[in-house]
This record gives C-alpha cells, structure tokens and sequence, in this order.
C-alpha cells in the first residue's frame, strides 16, 4: 500500500541554526509554505515544526533532538568529510559499512543544532 516517502516532521529548538546546518551543510533547500519552514532535497521534504510552537496534528512526544534519520548523498564520503569539516561539524562515527533500504551502504554519522543523529551514507558498488 505505502509507495514512498513524501515529508516528515522535525521538532526544532532554533529554526535558524537548522536552516543553516541543512541548507549550507547538507545543501538541502529552505522551503517557505503558508508560513512554514521546511527543507527540500530530492522529491521529498522535512517540515519544521518549532518546539513549543508546533502545529497540529502532531507528534504525541515532539522534542527536538529525537531523530535518527539517513540520507544518501551525491558526493564521496570523503568529499563529505571534507564538507562537514570545513562546516566545523563534528564526525560522530564513519566510514562505517551498514545496510541501507536496498542493500550495503557506507556511512558517515554526525548531529544537527538539535542532537538529531544524521547518518550520510554511499550505496557499495
């Protein structure tokens, strides 16, 4: 029944710190809608709710720092360490192999503004 993944809610702390760790880190882009901030990549998009201020329907527990979310990228991981570094964000953990929605994956681990751990990650060849 379910065929893909359209958008998904994060609860933040500081709506301009995530803006600038996923914009101009990550190179996501910052979409405006109705009022609402969210970031787009791909056909896919993050809405921000801010804590305290979220909207509703929400979450039961909305808390800004619980997700664990993994992307996969368009470049190197080096060239991604290289990125992350220059951004002075801190590599929690990778290159490490893991198994990703549609098989062996590389990955890279690292935490947004909030906590969030972000997983960067490579298809194997």
């Amino acid at each position: 029944m379910i065929r893909s993944l359209d958008h998904l809610v994060l609860t933040v702390a500081d709506l301009d710190a995530t803006l600038e760790f996923y914009t101009g880190t990550l190179g996501m882009r910052h979409v405006q809608f109705g009022g609402r901030h969210a970031l787009g990549f791909g056909a896919q998009k993050i809405n921000l709710h801010i804590a305290g201020h979220e909207l509703s329907p929400r979450a039961l527990r909305a808390t800004a720092g619980s997700g664990d979310l993994c992307f996969l990228i368009d470049v190197s991981l080096s060239e991604a360490e290289a990125r992350l570094r220059a951004n002075k964000v801190d590599i929690e953990e990778g290159p490490v192999p893991r198994t990703g929605a549609t098989g062996p994956i590389h990955s890279l681990y690292v935490r947004d503004p909030d906590g969030n751990l972000i997983e960067l990650s490579v298809p194997d060849s």
